[in-house]
C-alpha cells in the first residue's frame, strides 16, 4: 500500500506540473480570461456526457466479469470495485490496475491470475473502440495516419496471441512436472484461459461496440466544451471533438505514462491548434477542462469510493468471497 500511495501521489504530482506546463506556454492571462467566458451552465451536461461513458464501460466491465467467473457478484458490489479502480489509472505505466484483479479475488472467489485479462481486455477493448472513433479523422488527416496504423497492430497482434494459447498451454504442462516452477502452471493455465475467453470474437464485438457508444459519450462532451469556449455547434465541429479527443486517448494510453499524463493533454492541445488552428490559448483552455472533466472527475469519484470501501485498501477486513470455479468460466 506505500508503494501505491507513492505511485499515486507521482501520478498527482505530475498532473499538477502538466497543468503548470499548459498554463505557462499558452499564457495564464489568456487562458483565465477563456475560462471566465466560458459557458459554464453546460458544466452538468458535460459531466453526464462522462457519466455516460463510466455507464457503459461499468457494463463492459461487469459483461468480462460474468466470462470469467465472477458473475454472481452483485451489480452494486461490481460497480464499487470498477469505480474503486479509476485512480490506479495514475500509477507509472498503470500498473496499480492489477490490484482490481486482487479485489476479484477478495471478493468474487475469482483467482488472480484469471481476473488479470479482464484488466488488461478492459484497455485493449477501449483501445480499439477509440481508434474505431478516430477512423473518419485519420482519413481526413492523413498525417496521423502512421502513429494510427501503429496502434492497431499492437492491439491486434494482442487479441491474436491470446487466441492462441497452445504454446502457452504446453509450457504450463511442462512447469507441472518441474517440482522448483510446478506451483506456476496453474495461474499460467488460469491466465491463458481467461485471456481467450475474453478476447473471442464475440466478447469482443460486444465489447469494442460498447466502448465506441461510451466513448463517443466524452466526444460530446469535449464537443459541448468547445461550444462553451465559442466554438460553433455544428456537426464539423463534433467530428473534430470526437476525433480529437478518441485519437489523445490513444496516445496517452500509448505512452504508458500515469493517466497518459502530458501526452494526451499534448495531443489535444497540439491537434486543436494544428489541425482546427485554435488559438493556443483556447486550446489549452479546452484541453485543462477536457481533462478535469474527464480524467480527474474520475480519479474524484474513485477517491470518493475508497473513503467509503477502507476493505479495499487493506484497512479493513474483507468479507468472504463468492465461490467461483472453473466451471464458471465461459469456454
Amino acid at each position: 500500500m506505500r508503494s501505491l500511495r507513492r505511485g499515486l501521489l507521482a501520478g498527482v504530482v505530475l498532473g499538477f506540473i502538466v497543468l503548470i506546463v499548459i498554463a505557462w506556454l499558452a499564457d495564464v492571462r489568456a487562458i483565465a480570461g477563456d475560462l471566465r467566458s466560458f459557458r459554464w451552465g453546460l458544466a452538468p451536461l458535460i459531466l453526464a456526457g462522462t457519466l455516460f461513458n463510466y455507464t457503459l464501460r461499468f457494463f463492459k466491465w461487469h459483461y468480462y466479469l460474468g466470462l470469467v467467473g465472477g458473475g454472481r457478484l452483485s451489480r452494486g458490489e461490481s460497480a464499487r470495485l470498477f469505480v474503486a479502480g479509476f485512480p490506479l489509472a495514475l500509477s507509472p505505466g498503470k500498473v496499480a490496475e492489477a490490484l482490481k484483479a486482487v479485489w476479484l479475488e477478495q471478493r468474487a472467489g475469482v483467482p488472480v491470475a484469471r481476473a488479470l485479462p479482464v484488466v488488461a481486455a478492459e484497455r485493449v477493448s477501449d483501445g480499439m473502440a477509440v481508434l474505431v472513433l478516430s477512423s473518419i479523422g485519420v482519413l481526413t488527416y492523413p498525417r496521423y495516419w502512421p502513429g494510427f496504423a501503429a496502434l492497431w497492430a499492437v492491439l491486434v497482434g494482442i487479441v491474436l496471441v491470446a487466441q492462441f494459447p497452445g504454446i502457452g498451454l504446453s509450457i504450463a504442462d511442462r512447469l507441472e512436472s518441474w517440482r522448483p516452477a510446478g506451483r506456476l502452471a496453474r495461474p499460467l493455465r488460469e491466465l491463458l484461459t481467461g485471456a481467450y475467453v475474453l478476447f473471442r470474437p464475440r466478447a469482443l464485438l460486444t465489447a469494442v461496440s460498447l466502448g465506441t457508444v461510451a466513448w463517443f459519450g466524452e466526444g460530446v462532451s469535449f464537443f459541448l466544451i468547445l461550444v462553451g469556449l465559442g466554438q460553433p455547434a455544428t456537426t464539423e465541429v463534433l467530428a473534430l471533438a470526437v476525433f480529437v479527443l478518441a485519437f489523445s486517448t490513444a496516445v496517452g494510453a500509448a505512452s504508458t505514462m500515469p493517466g497518459g499524463l502530458g501526452a494526451a493533454e499534448a495531443s489535444i492541445a497540439g491537434m486543436l491548434s494544428l489541425v482546427a488552428g485554435y488559438p493556443l490559448d483556447v486550446a489549452a483552455a479546452a484541453t485543462l477542462l477536457v481533462r478535469f472533466a474527464t480524467l480527474w472527475f474520475g480519479v474524484a469519484l474513485g477517491l470518493a469510493a475508497w473513503a467509503r470501501s477502507p476493505d479495499l485498501l487493506g484497512l479493513t477486513r474483507s468479507a468472504a468471497p463468492l465461490p467461483a470455479t472453473a466451471s464458471d468460466v465461459e469456454r
